[in-house]
């Protein structure tokens, strides 16, 4: 395979990751209402781990490839993942898909800002413009929430809620990054989806509720969908550099734009118009510093 092959495979399996992570959003927006919080994350952790254990299986990393040295590394960076999954989902049911996983991408420039205090990275000025530009777009998402008779504090919540969320995906790569040093992909990604798993049965006592087949079959998609969404993200890698990659980290949010159109039907708001281009803005930003900072250890490496 020539590496012009190996990039359009990469770039294939990026923009495919990207569909299958849009349907496991769709799927937990559509039984949000339905089901409780800690149930759908049971269900998206347990049917995640099929294809992560045959994918494991086929690649001779299960059960070998899970041993660790850093266990407690591991339960560190978990607890951080479960938890941004957990505020994300209920980001999700409180807001439009598109809205939530707008608010997702600033992940990418906090993550960039929490370098330079975890990491002792330099702040440049790269870092500070993304952030800028990140947080104008926030400002810009919830001003009609802020004041009026039309906002609505339900939707604000979502809002505030997808900043922690944000905020703790942005830890939990910090800590991958770290990670990946040292250990597999795949021994992180098991044992994040194990913490999650366990972190959702510990809601059992708050109530579940007797799913029907129609919802079964929802919350079942929303782990496969996710776990197929994970392996075609660690397969673009294998094929393609993630500076080859970035543009198409943002097509994804496309995918929800016609969920919410389409399916739900929920109109997109001026906001979320003026919004986006901001904090895609900043996350480009971010995005392209990272590269030129990677560019640049290889060259002097």
């Amino acid at each position: 395979m020539t590496q012009g092959d190996r990039a359009s495979w990469g770039i294939g399996l990026r923009i495919l990751s990207g569909v299958l992570g849009a349907g496991m959003f769709i799927c937990v927006k559509a039984v949000s209402d339905e089901v409780p919080l800690g149930e759908i994350v049971f269900f998206r952790s347990f049917f995640a781990f099929i294809p992560l254990i045959v994918f494991l299986w086929l690649r001779n990393e299960f059960p070998g490839g899970l041993r660790t040295k850093r266990p407690w590394a591991h339960v560190t960076r978990s607890a951080f993942g479960a938890l941004a999954l957990f505020t994300s989902f209920a980001a999700i049911a409180r807001l439009n898909v598109a809205e939530a996983i707008l608010i997702a991408q600033l992940s990418p420039v906090l993550m960039a800002i929490a370098a330079v205090f975890l990491l002792s990275e330099r702040l440049t000025i790269w870092r500070v413009l993304g952030l800028a530009l990140g947080f104008a777009g926030v400002v810009v998402l919830v001003w009609p929430e802020l004041g009026g008779t039309s906002g609505s504090p339900e939707r604000l919540i979502g809002y505030l809620i997808g900043l922690v969320s944000a905020v703790l995906s942005a830890l939990a790569l910090i800590m991958v990054r770290n990670l990946n040093q040292t250990e597999s992909p795949g021994a992180i990604a098991f044992y994040f989806v194990l913490a999650s798993l366990i972190g959702a049965l510990l809601t059992l006592p708050l109530g579940w509720v007797i799913p029907d087949p129609q919802t079964l079959v929802l919350l079942m998609a929303s782990g496969l969908f996710g776990g197929f969404a994970h392996i075609t993200m660690t397969l673009a890698f294998r094929y393609a550099q993630a500076s080859r990659l970035a543009p198409f980290e943002y097509l994804a949010l496309f995918w929800p734009l016609l969920a919410d159109l389409f399916i739900f039907q929920l109109p997109l708001s001026s906001a979320f118009l003026l919004a986006a281009p901001l904090i895609l803005a900043g996350a480009i930003v971010a995005a392209a510093e990272g590269g030129r900072r990677a560019g640049q250890r290889r060259t002097t490496g």
